[in-house]
């Protein structure tokens, strides 16, 4: 009875959404098993071939991630201009040559040169990922559905380290070409089974000059609603990211926590959005975004606090579920957030600058933690971290009706705009 009920359910979910976006979720989930296959992996394969310290993995890591930014960029204003498939398709294609060039090339300076043009190009189709799957879904749907995204990207999380490991302990290669083959599975099938997504009416425009499209990047930042939003995320995000960061060394150095029961904490966040992901985003879906943000930021400072507080694996633990819910009300709303401000013409500038909301605090969270672990008590990282979303969620709650205000605008917009 149960496993019948669970069977509806399911059918259930696939009949709510059209098939473009189950091929699109598929792809995404092949595409993200190669790159957890690799990616747990690289540090340590860095250090071993190369023989070089982690100051230098660091530095190399950190200018990848401004790469990328720069990569989601240049693939946001590209998106608008050429249209979401072809720079899904180009990004993936490229970031899995990419990958084979990393696993083949001989010297670090080789080496730091493919990882700086990997971060650039690897990032350049994920504002339109991001556009597609806005473009696919109705508004009512974009929450659930970006949270059935996490699932996939979570579910893969689960797998792909498993694999990756058990290809490792015989060879690095492997693991290069999983990723590879991964990518281009992915780019064949979107290239063979989903159309293109832009909206007909940005299409029938007549286009933008390159310059002008890049130049539309000056009227994102003009937004002051959307850019007020993105600071909040940054706020958020920096103290969120510590569990990826920080909470690993600081258990191990602070409460002598062997790095396996970090990886268990770590598993069991990503086991618990593959299950609860999609029953919690059909609850807040059309619940206020702004108050739902609030919610789930102020129980990343509930979690973040206690890693202060608390000396013993069970309150880790506990810390670590209370985070994770905050995680899965959190991330799908924010992304059909920047879909409901973004104007359709432009989904793929918005996408592009939100990413800002991820690549400062991956740039600036690392070295202030580690600037307070080397030189003060360690539980001041999670006294911060609690203070910093706990400032977040009081922003989101400030800026409710300001977005409010921001997406009826723009709903009345795309009244007027659309074809009789």
């Amino acid at each position: 009875m149960f496993f019948h009920r669970f069977l509806e359910r399911i059918r259930n979910v696939y009949s709510d959404y059209p098939r473009q976006f189950w091929v699109l979720v598929f792809g995404t989930f092949i595409d993200t098993l190669g790159r957890t296959m690799l990616n747990p992996f690289l540090m340590l394969y860095v250090t071993k071939r190369f023989d070089v310290g982690m100051t230098e993995v660091g530095m190399l890591f950190g200018l990848m991630s401004i790469t990328g930014t720069i990569g989601r960029m240049l693939g946001g204003a590209l998106t608008d201009r050429l249209g979401r498939k072809w720079m899904v398709i180009f990004g993936l294609v490229v970031s899995g040559l990419s990958s084979l060039a990393m696993g083949v090339v001989g010297t670090f300076d080789l080496f730091f040169i493919v990882v700086l043009f990997v971060g650039l190009v690897a990032s350049i189709g994920g504002p339109a990922q991001g556009a597609m799957i806005a473009d696919i879904l109705p508004e009512e749907k974009r929450t659930s559905g970006f949270g059935i995204f996490r699932v996939v990207a979570n579910l893969s999380w689960v797998l792909g380290p498993v694999i990756g490991g058990l290809l490792a302990m015989r060879s690095y290669m492997p693991l290069f070409i999983a990723d590879a083959v991964a990518s281009t599975l992915t780019a064949g099938i979107v290239f063979l089974a989903i159309k293109e997504t832009r909206p007909t009416s940005r299409a029938a425009k007549s286009e933008q000059t390159m310059g002008q499209t890049f130049v539309g990047y000056l009227n994102v930042l003009q937004d002051t609603t959307f850019i007020l939003f993105i600071g909040a995320c940054i706020l958020m995000t920096t103290g969120y990211l510590q569990i990826y960061t920080t909470l690993g060394v600081y258990l191990r150095d602070t409460h002598g926590i062997a790095e396996q029961a970090y990886g268990w904490l770590m598993s069991m966040n990503a086991a618990t959005v593959v299950l609860l992901q999609i029953p919690i985003s059909r609850q807040i879906e059309k619940r206020r975004p702004m108050l739902m943000m609030a919610l789930g930021t102020l129980l990343y400072a509930v979690g973040l606090g206690t890693y202060g507080l608390v000396s013993s694996y069970a309150p880790f633990v506990i810390a670590m579920l209370i985070i994770t819910i905050g995680e899965m009300v959190v991330m799908p709303t924010a992304q059909a957030m920047v879909a409901k401000i973004a104007p359709e013409d432009m989904r793929g500038r918005y996408m592009a600058i939100w990413g800002f909301g991820w690549s400062i605090p991956s740039a600036v969270g690392p070295l202030l933690a580690g600037l307070i672990m080397d030189n003060a008590d360690p539980r001041l990282v999670w006294y911060g971290a609690g203070l910093l979303c706990l400032t977040g969620a009081a922003a989101f709650v400030l800026l409710r009706r300001r977005t409010e205000r921001a997406v009826d605008k723009m709903a009345r917009t795309a009244e007027v705009a659309a074809p009789a």
